[in-house]
């Protein structure tokens, strides 16, 4: 396994292809480094000897200690500990851990490469394994990019004015394939090592242009990523860990990329294109019933620490209010447990969780971070919002003012009480934290998508025939 120091040494070797606002920038741009402070963690959680067994995993390929950001799940206890990692490691770095796209979209190709191979007599599968075993060899981290931009949304890839808005084959070559397109909200992109693309939706039979996965480094050679950092305010003296953490979402335009054979895991199957994005978006679904849970836990534990801060933690409307949070975090968790719990063991002999369970969990979670952030900005009142800067609390005559006016609870110091606002105003008043709403809400599918998941699944003929026989109605 890899160090953080390592995956860094080898991020800011990439060849420059990342566009910040204009400019061309290397990785060791400090815009870059609170996104890549995150990944940091996920290394650095691995190495820790107390979460052995929760933050590496034992290689189904060769026996050997491995991340589990790199694990192709093997059982039940693996997704388990899968949700359990994902909570851990977001609590840590108080949101997105970034790095399970990746090994979400490993997984979702471990059973769609067996799967076509084994119908269609293709080689992908073995194409799949040597990559996973390069890819677990040097501790990958890895982006998804599956969202294509769309363009028109009425009408499908091949009706599209300009074909190239869906990612698509423009070339067959002895070699390789050469592809041309663009994916949004790629998190983790410009600090990744690998990009590992899918497609976006279901195909038709004038779709099999678009029905394409592949995995390049993601320096590769016409491929640019354009990219929106959300970064924490900077700290000159109130030094806190949530100050050092960030995300950056890349635009990720493909100009007529080459991609050899070697690393082509579908190229033209249009009848497995919807299939690899329905599980990959399962897969990360399950893994939201991890991530969601602890950006409740952050959100609850600040509207928790500052209805104390407040003297208000005893309130009746606050203990209702920190219920409802408390309800809807283990709510998405146990969703996440239910779905590894009933999940099956495909024919590549990866696990799956179950459909139902991860939809409703993501679901759940979706509907309500809104409403997660608005107890929070309820119960700290208006102050995030307004705060002074940092350096006024400094200044040699304005600051003790500052401790003076800032004070609630006499048992609780003036610095502790300005470092409980800050990470308030860090959190909910902050691109940040408007990232967290958004991601919440869309991230892994949005609640519509759930809804179809869902609706398409369950079993509502079953439902009926109970009340048919409760009813005294003959069921056919």
């Amino acid at each position: 396994m890899r160090t953080a120091q390592e995956y860094q040494d080898k991020l800011f070797k990439m060849r420059k292809n990342v566009y910040i606002d204009g400019e061309l920038v290397g990785r060791d741009d400090p815009r870059m480094i609170p996104g890549i402070n995150v990944i940091n963690q996920t290394y650095d959680l691995a190495q820790d000897p107390q979460y052995d067994g929760i933050m590496t995993a034992t290689s189904h390929l060769t026996g050997e200690k491995i991340s589990r950001f790199c694990h192709i799940h093997q059982s039940v206890d693996d997704l388990l500990n899968k949700q359990k990692m994902t909570r851990l490691a977001c609590q840590k770095t108080g949101g997105c851990i970034q790095r399970c796209m990746g090994i979400d979209a490993m997984n979702a190709l471990s059973v769609i490469t067996h799967a076509m191979d084994q119908t269609l007599g293709t080689e992908y599968h073995q194409r799949f394994l040597k990559y996973l075993a390069y890819f677990q060899e040097n501790d990958l981290c890895a982006n998804c990019a599956q969202t294509d931009v769309k363009g028109d949304r009425k009408k499908r890839p091949h009706e599209q004015v300009d074909p190239d808005l869906y990612l698509r084959i423009v070339e067959r070559k002895s070699d390789g394939i050469v592809v041309r397109g663009a994916k949004a909200h790629n998190t983790v992109g410009p600090y990744a090592d690998e990009i590992i693309v899918t497609p976006t939706r279901f195909l038709t039979e004038e779709e099999s242009d678009w029905a394409v996965s592949f995995a390049l480094p993601a320096d590769w050679e016409g491929i640019h990523l354009v990219c929106r950092p959300s970064l924490p305010r900077p700290r000159r003296r109130l030094h806190a860990p949530i100050a050092t953490f960030g995300d950056m979402e890349s635009f990720t335009i493909f100009d007529d990329v080459f991609v050899p054979w070697d690393r082509v895991f579908m190229c033209g199957e249009r009848d497995y294109g919807g299939m690899l994005a329905l599980l990959f978006a399962l897969y990360h679904r399950h893994s939201y019933t991890g991530c969601k849970p602890a950006t409740s836990d952050v959100l609850m534990g600040l509207a928790a620490l500052v209805a104390e801060y407040n003297g208000i933690e005893k309130a009746e409307h606050v203990r209702h209010k920190l219920a409802e949070m408390i309800s809807v975090a283990e709510l998405v968790y146990a969703a996440g447990i239910a779905a590894a719990v009933t999940a099956k063991r495909q024919a590549s002999g990866t696990y799956t969780p179950d459909v139902v369970y991860c939809n409703v969990g993501r679901r759940h979670a979706g509907v309500n971070i809104y409403h997660e952030f608005e107890i929070v900005a309820d119960l700290a009142g208006g102050l995030p919002a307004t705060l002074p800067l940092e350096g006024d609390f400094y200044h040699e005559h304005i600051g003790p003012l500052m401790e003076k006016y800032m004070m609630r609870n006499p048992k609780i110091s003036a610095e502790n009480q300005h470092r409980c606002f800050r990470a308030l105003s860090d959190v909910i008043c902050s691109s940040q934290g408007a990232l967290m709403q958004v991601a919440g809400l869309h991230g892994g599918g949005s609640p519509v998508m759930e809804t179809i998941a869902i609706l398409g699944t369950y079993d509502l003929k079953a439902k009926k025939d109970i009340a048919k026989h409760l009813a005294g109605i003959p069921i056919e």
